[in-house]
Formats: structure tokens, sequence, C-alpha cells
């Protein structure tokens, strides 16, 4: 691993294989060209780590240094590692992707919901992307409480018949499945079974203790005077106040509540509040892009894997406005190339509003995890993480 590099406005540190040099400058170009803040990009390849770089400031003022350590919260690239969990289970036998979510959890049987199968919430097909009572921001925090209400919730539409992205409440969905089979919560479930064993810096629910290496998250951006409906995040939920879109992401309040507030930080929002490194992002990927094994670990078999990408979702997505792909609990690359995991086809994976951006790609052996704590407008993949993406395959 080569420790040079070209000169840039930004400090980066790090190490790269010298076939990567190309992310390294992509990385860099980053900074000086898309105002990048804070940063880490890692790259796995056959299972070993050919880039780890970090470069930039952990907080927005630019006074603090971002170290190989930050954390930065990933938002939906969480998504992918509660999928993760639940895949377990569908492996060990204890949870049938076909069977009806009531069959574990009786009380989701209410508002008519009694068939809903336990794919539909992996695969965002459940009609279940917001809730329609207001909720007050507290019950961001109460997982009894948002289970509840989503217990109770009926279907925006026919479950299994479209598909709309559920932001926030595919964690609390899913998450809770695999409380009841289980008994653990979710992070608890991640941590000790997944992001543990691999020395992943992976957190679902971040100890207290660890809070002084969280990175500083940018606000939002809002829209541009003329940007067009859907051209951005902020666009799509301010084009409608009251509609599925903004109660997908605002009830209850998750925007506004902060998420760089200790509350959101220490919250178990398997949806949303993922807080990882890049390393621990790709380090994960790079298990599912492996096999399903890293070292003597084992994250899922060669079958599960398969299962987790296989196409489910496709096409007009009833929340987001745009045309989206899913396979069970994780995103597939988009029809629009330039919302594709890399040049390969069968490459799974999850990207976070902002930015934040993970994925396998099984044939190339390839894992991927980008973090930054500038948060940009795009709804789907970053410009930021596409630069080091395809420099990542050039140098392949």
């Amino acid at each position: 691993m080569s420790d040079g590099g070209p000169a840039s406005m930004a400090e980066i540190q790090g190490r790269v294989d010298p076939r990567f040099e190309r992310v390294r400058e992509a990385f860099a170009e980053n900074f000086d060209a898309r105002d990048e803040v804070g940063a880490g990009v890692a790259v796995f390849v056959d299972g070993r780590q050919v880039v780890s770089l970090q470069g930039g400031h952990a907080d927005q003022a630019r006074a603090r240094r971002w170290r190989p350590d930050t954390l930065v919260n990933v938002y939906s690239t969480t998504k992918a590692m509660t999928a993760i969990c639940a895949h377990r289970l569908v492996e060990q036998g204890r949870l049938e992707l076909d069977a009806p979510v009531a069959r574990y959890w009786p009380e989701f049987a209410a508002a008519g919901k009694g068939e809903l199968l336990v794919r539909w919430l992996l695969s965002h097909r459940a009609g279940l992307a917001a809730v329609e009572a207001p909720l007050p921001p507290e019950a961001l925090y109460d997982w009894d409480a948002m289970c509840a209400a989503l217990a109770a919730q009926r279907p925006w539409w026919t479950p299994g018949d479209d598909h709309g992205y559920h932001a926030i409440t595919f964690g609390w969905l899913v998450g809770e499945l695999v409380r009841r089979i289980d008994g653990r919560s979710l992070g608890r479930y991640f941590r000790e079974e997944v992001a543990g064993p691999l020395g992943a810096d992976f957190w679902i629910g971040l100890p207290d203790s660890e809070h002084a290496r969280v990175g500083e998250l940018s606000a939002m951006p809002l829209p541009q005077p003329g940007e067009p409906e859907g051209a951005s995040l902020a666009a799509t939920l301010l084009s409608d106040p009251e509609g599925l879109a903004a109660r997908a992401f605002l009830n209850p309040p998750s925007v506004a509540a902060g998420p760089n507030q200790p509350e959101w930080r220490r919250a178990e929002i398997p949806g949303a509040n993922g807080h990882a490194t890049a390393d621990g992002i790709a380090r994960v990927y790079s298990a599912l892009a492996c096999g399903g094994r890293a070292d003597d670990v084992h994250v899922l078999a060669p079958e599960s894997i398969e299962r987790c990408r296989e196409p489910q979702s496709r096409g007009p997505d009833r929340v987001l406005g745009i045309s989206t792909r899913f396979g069970q609990g994780f995103m597939l690359s988009q029809d629009e190339p330039l919302s594709a995991f890399g040049p390969s086809p069968g490459a799974f994976g999850h990207p976070g509003a902002g930015g934040s951006v993970g994925f396998a790609d099984p044939h190339a052996r390839v894992g991927f995890g980008y973090v930054m704590n500038r948060m940009g407008p795009h709804i789907l993949l970053d410009p930021r993480a596409r630069t080091l993406i395809d420099a990542a395959y050039a140098s392949l």
C-alpha cells in the first residue's frame, strides 16, 4: 500500500494499493472540486483491503480533523445491515419470506394486514411507508410506540401490488421481526452477530462512549430556484408537504430532530441512523462479495446472498416519485446508469441520504464503502460516490 499521492487542498490520510492511485486522485478531487468537507472511502477486492482513505474535517467549522476512526451517520445505508440480520434468520429457518408477518408479530394483523408477507416488508411493497396519524417528535426514539403505530396502520396501497420507499419505517418493521424471533434488539443483534465478529466499525444505536468520534453532518440542502420536482430529496418533500413522501420522512419529524443530537445517536432507528466508518461499511460488503465469509466469520451463505439481490421491485416508486429497483432489503443498480453500483449488473447495496453508500459486487469480488458529512441533495447516488466508484473499477 502506498502512502504518497498528489497534492490536494485537503489533507488526505490513509493508504492505497499502488494499482488504486486513481481512487486517491478522485478522493482528492472531491475536496478540490466538489466541496467535500470530511469523508472516507474504503475498497476491498477479493477480501483484501486495497483502499483506506480519510480526509478533511469532522465538523462543519473545519476545526476538527477527520480521523481514521471518525464515525458518521449514514442514514439509509443502514437498511442493508438491517436486512442482513433478517436474512440470517431466514437462513436458519427461523423466518420465512413467504409467511405472513402476523405469524411472528400477531398485533400486526390489524387493519387488514393478516396476510401481508414478510418479503413485502423487505422489498418496500408492504404499503406501510408512513404512519398516517401525526406523531410527536419523541416517538422517533420510542421503539414500542413506533411498532404499535405501524401495527395499527392500514396500508397506503394494496400490499404486494406496488412498491414505495419505506424511508424510516423499514427499520422498525424489519427490526421488530428480528426482535420478536430472536429476543435481541436489532442493534444488539447486528453488533453481536455481524459487526462485532467482522471487526466492522458500524453501529445501530451508538453507545455514549463512542459519541466523541462522530462527525457533524451538515443540513440537507434546500432546493435551488427553478429546480424541477424530483431533482432532489428536499424538492420531493417540499413539493407536497401533506403527501406520502413528506409523511414517510417527517412523521415523526426525523429531519427536524437533528442527526447531530445525542438522542438520535444512541437510539436504534434501523432504517436511518447507523453510524459507521467507510471501512466498517466496506468490510461487511466485502464478506458478501466473497461468498458470505471473511476469514472465519460467517455472515450469509451464498444462497442467502442470492436471495438478497433477487429483483423484487422495479419501476415507479410511489414515495420517491422516480423509478427504483429493490431486491430483498437491498437496492439494486438502477436503470439510470448514473445510479449504478459500478458496471456489474449483479452488484447490490444501499445509499444513504446525503451521499453515503456501500455495496457488494460478487462478480468482481468488490466491497465498497463511502461516508461523508456534507449532505448532498441527490435521492440516489451522489456524484462524489460515483467518481470514487468509477476510479475503483478503472483500477481493477
